[in-house]
């Protein structure tokens, strides 16, 4: 028989600190979701109340072609709407599937390289609620230390994934601050913007009770773009924004996994750089009773010591700007020190 783990310490020691993660609770035959899992009503998912996204996916491969025009414009309009669409994908299970024992070894403080993380849920130390997932996070340097550092199973995969990632998400972002009245004399606006990456891979196993937990919870990236590539078993919202002028503001929508496609979704910071005309992604991660589900996100960010703030050409067409510059350290400090709250860490940025 399973433990019960009714001293919320103890699971939490068994979760967090020891490194089993949901997927050691899950292989102890856990038959409910344990209570410090147990979300309040309104942060839980209702499937029955979201309904599907039913854009059909951006092909970036015309990009440059005779339908460039046409490809920005629909690049250009979900940055301004959803903030997610889709290209291409792939996944990987290898990782979650050893003994705790020796994912535990990419825990904070005994990993290998400090740019190397196992862990579960988000901010488990500050979470009211624990989300229902394990991930590992890969930060890139460069290649030898990605080849000594990152865990066997996935570093192969996860760096050419990383490298086709790249050459995309600078195209992306081209036309996005092109479309800003931003004129591109040379990449170094794109570069700052991207540069930090950073691979994670999010595992989320079969869960008891669905109805009563997350996944991950509501929040919008801190970053530029992220990169996501899932699998076909879906689980991922996305919240309209409020001020679109949408019959569906407020909504909650689903984002079906497309055979062969990738979910970009816009990040704080580019919402930030085009003065709130690209609206990053509010969304979160639903749970499934009946098999696991994995996803690989690519986060594009600035690095710690690049300022961030409105693009200048921007506040001049504006007249006003609605975020302060900083550090990008600042901004990050912030996202990682507060529990997932919808979009909230953007307060930190407003004037």
């Amino acid at each position: 028989m399973a433990p019960t783990f009714d001293d919320g310490s103890s699971l939490f020691n068994f979760v967090v600190r020891d490194g089993y993660g949901v997927k050691g609770l899950v292989d102890l035959g856990v038959s409910k979701v344990p209570e410090r899992y147990v979300q309040p009503s309104q942060e839980r998912i209702e499937k029955s109340s979201a309904t599907t996204l039913e854009v059909p996916p951006i092909d970036l491969s015309k990009l440059g072609g005779p339908f460039h025009e046409q490809v920005v414009g629909e690049i250009v309009h979900a940055a301004q709407t959803l903030g997610f669409f889709q290209s291409l994908k792939e996944a990987a299970y290898d990782f979650f599937g050893q003994e705790a024992e020796k994912k535990a070894v990419y825990k904070k403080g005994t990993s290998p390289s400090p740019f190397v993380k196992y862990g579960t849920s988000f901010a488990p130390e500050k979470e009211k609620a624990l989300e229902w997932k394990d991930y590992v996070s890969m930060v890139y340097t460069n290649d030898e230390d990605a080849n000594k550092y990152w865990p066997q199973h996935c570093k192969e995969v996860s760096l050419e994934y990383l490298r086709t990632s790249v050459d995309m998400v600078q195209k992306l972002l081209n036309v996005l601050i092109t479309d800003l009245g931003v004129t591109l004399e040379n990449s170094e606006i794109v570069d700052n913007l991207i540069g930090t990456k950073m691979v994670n891979m999010n595992f989320y196993p079969a869960c008891p009770n669905p109805d009563l937990t997350v996944g991950v919870g509501r929040h919008s990236d801190m970053g530029t773009l992220t990169v996501l590539l899932q699998d076909g078993i879906g689980g991922l919202y996305v919240k309209v924004e409020d001020d679109m002028n949408s019959a569906k503001n407020g909504q909650w929508i689903a984002i079906p996994p497309i055979s062969g496609a990738l979910v970009i979704n816009i990040g704080d910071t580019l919402q930030i750089l085009s003065n709130g005309k690209y609206k990053s992604a509010e969304h979160r991660v639903r749970t499934t009773s009946d098999q696991s589900r994995v996803s690989i996100p690519i986060f594009t960010i600035p690095k710690p010591t690049q300022k961030i703030g409105p693009l200048r050409q921007v506040v001049e067409k504006d007249g006003v700007a609605h975020y302060k510059e900083m550090a990008f350290q600042d901004y990050m400090n912030n996202f990682f020190g507060n529990a997932h709250e919808g979009k909230k860490s953007l307060d930190f940025a407003k004037i």
